[in-house]
């Protein structure tokens, strides 16, 4: 490859022009708006990974986030590639908060239909936010309907997250997407590792207990936009309301500030003494 052709690939990254809005973030108007980004909300075009424990509430806390987003103008949609029509029904009859949201379900495409067709139609419209519940099982809807390997349908769903990523639908919507992912007995996710590496941030839900589970909290274990290792304590209401404990999470911070500036004033007391008695022992030396 010639020196010139090679330059040609190359750029600054202060030459790169970005859409006007494309740093915005869609606000959920919850205590999660802080977790998900520094300046609030979920940004617009990034792709986040939601994995839990079972039965600790991901649906529910994920369904919530759209649900308020959308009350705060954001346009959402729910994939639900797990839960029938049934089921769903009946789950919106015990949290009737979740009646009002727009809901594709790829199981019940007919069998004369391409899934993957369909699917690019319904994005094609633009939305702000994407649930997808779970990633996997709309990965193996493509892979059985339209007959592809296990590592090209994931290949072909990502590339579609990603140009919905850059505006390219009807709308011109930077789509967010929130998958839920299932994982594995060891805890980690199952999926490749481009899908890993596509992931703006993991969001984990999790029981402190899983005996007991009594309590529950979200913890971002990776996070490009925000912060990650903050414990958000929360409660399910019957309604589908999640409750979160921002009391708690005020004072575990205050805690850990304290500890931080307890760990400087040690460290700081630490290098005064060697520098004093260092000092004494070396006077003591050249005596």
């Amino acid at each position: 490859m010639g020196v010139s052709k090679l330059n040609n690939r190359l750029t600054k990254i202060s030459n790169v022009k970005f859409a006007k809005g494309l740093f915005d973030a869609h606000k959920t108007n919850t205590p999660l708006d802080g977790l998900f980004s520094i300046d609030g909300g979920v940004p617009k075009a990034t792709n986040w990974m939601v994995v839990g424990d079972p039965g600790v509430g991901k649906s529910t806390v994920t369904l919530d986030i759209i649900a308020n987003a959308k009350k705060s103008g954001s346009k959402v949609l729910f994939i639900s590639a797990e839960m029938s029509p049934v089921d769903l029904k009946l789950y919106v009859d015990r949290y009737p908060k979740f009646g009002d949201l727009d809901i594709f379900f790829p199981q019940e495409i007919p069998d004369n239909e391409s899934p993957k067709a369909i699917l690019e139609e319904v994005l094609n419209d633009g939305y702000d936010i994407v649930l997808i519940d779970s990633f996997i099982e709309l990965q193996a809807t493509i892979q059985e309907a339209d007959k592809m390997t296990r590592n090209r349908a994931e290949k072909w769903l990502l590339d579609l997250m990603y140009q919905q990523n850059l505006g390219q639908n009807k709308g011109k919507k930077y789509t967010s997407f929130l998958n839920i992912q299932q994982v594995n007995k060891g805890g980690t996710f199952v999926g490749s590792n481009k899908l890993k590496h596509m992931t703006t941030g993991m969001m984990e839900i999790r029981f402190v207990d899983q005996i007991t589970q009594d309590e529950r909290y979200v913890v971002f274990s990776k996070n490009r936009r925000g912060h990650v290792g903050k414990q958000m304590f929360f409660n399910l209401a019957a309604t589908g309301d999640v409750t979160y404990d921002t009391e708690r999470f005020k004072k575990s911070e205050s805690l850990k500030q304290l500890k931080k500036k307890e760990k400087e004033m040690v460290k700081k007391d630490g290098l005064q003494f060697d520098a004093l008695f260092g000092l004494k022992d070396e006077v003591t030396e050249n005596k």
